[in-house]
């Protein structure tokens, strides 16, 4: 169904915006990994609203409550269920939306499909459906770090500002160390005005996230359907927002020769085999080579803008409507914890498919 992915390591995510909470059930973790609830709920930290002033002014606290499948501070190995509880929903913002479909928003995707849907805030298009992604994504990198894999996401550009970053090098604390989760200090500050200006003039602005999963070890994928980009891409293109998906050269390779864009293989002295570039980003053939794997991810503008702008109402008669409410002038800061969720997620599972593919 449409609420879950994964296949040994699979979650269900579940609730609406507006309504009483939102959450994950967790399936397929292995049993006896130590796990508190404040390990999660650092995670849900960095994607809840109202955290700086280039973000939704929504005040959540965005508390993590496990329901079960730990106990004593470790995975019984039985399903784990999280849930967040709602506190400041403000439906009234949405009232005219009950009768109108907003632009560019899946309102009327979501009419046509069921008949009916969550007028206020979204319900399960809003991107606080990922609260139960972050949570499970907390997890995932706890299993990741027993394979020695390292997964960070950080704001590459906003708008036509671009950062300088290493994929090799870039820290989570450097990550962390301004709003808008740029890593180039200095670009940042100029992004940050730019998004306040955009804010102030009641519109939005995109750009794009860039991922790195470091360490993972060579064989990760199961071709010919499940390669490992493959669930990449179905996992990033998932994110509200996500309209574009690179795997490390990405479109820029179509404008070069296969002699420039070719990874050469190299053994070192212990006869561990390596490349001298990466432009496959990390994956050939749909498995991991060992490399790190380098994602870029497109966010478009946030929908939901403080202009008037023409529409229809669910009789299907032309009308216009403008933006109220809360909202995200730039989803990219909070967007990362949900990169990193949904690669860790990924991965995790491949590893487990894969511990189980051979015996030696």
């Amino acid at each position: 169904m449409g609420s879950s992915f994964g296949t040994l390591f699979r979650i269900s995510t579940f609730g609406e915006s507006h309504g009483i909470g939102v959450g994950v059930v967790i399936d397929g973790c292995p049993a006896r990994l130590p796990l508190d609830v404040s390990e999660i709920q650092a995670e849900l930290d960095r994607r809840r609203p109202g955290q700086s002033k280039i973000t939704t002014q929504r005040k959540e606290s965005d508390t993590a409550e496990i329901l079960s499948g730990v106990q004593d501070g470790l995975t019984l190995g039985t399903p784990i269920s999280i849930l967040v509880r709602n506190a400041d929903h403000r439906s009234r913002d949405y009232d005219e939306m009950q009768s109108k479909y907003r632009p560019s928003h899946a309102d009327f995707a979501y009419d046509q499909k069921y008949g009916i849907r969550a007028w206020s805030g979204g319900g399960r298009a809003s991107a606080r459906e990922t609260i139960g992604r972050v949570a499970a994504g907390a997890i995932a990198k706890k299993i990741l770090a027993t394979f020695g894999v390292e997964v960070i996401a950080y704001v590459e550009t906003i708008q036509n500002l671009r950062a300088t970053i290493d994929p090799n090098t870039v820290t989570q604390a450097a990550v962390e160390a301004n709003i808008v989760r740029c890593p180039d200090s200095a670009q940042a500050e100029v992004m940050i005005t730019l998004i306040e200006k955009v804010r102030k003039d009641g519109n939005s602005i995109g750009g794009v996230i860039g991922a790195v999963a470091r360490g993972v070890p060579a064989g990760w994928g199961e071709p010919v359907f499940d390669k490992l980009e493959a669930d990449l891409a179905r996992a990033m293109l998932s994110l509200p927002a996500c309209k574009g998906f690179e795997i490390g050269g990405g479109f820029g390779m179509t404008e070069r020769l296969g002699t420039e864009v070719n990874d050469p293989f190299m053994a070192d002295e212990n006869g561990q085999v390596t490349t001298s570039s990466n432009f496959s980003g990390g994956i050939q053939g749909g498995i991991s080579n060992g490399m790190p794997i380098t994602l870029r991810l497109a966010f478009k503008p946030t929908a939901t803008v403080m202009h008037e702008q023409p529409t229809v109402t669910t009789e299907h008669e032309n009308t216009t409507l403008q933006g109220r409410g809360r909202h995200d002038p730039c989803v990219l800061p909070r967007a990362v914890p949900m990169v990193e969720a949904m690669f860790a997620l990924t991965l995790v599972d491949h590893a487990l498919r894969q511990r189980a593919q051979r015996l030696i």
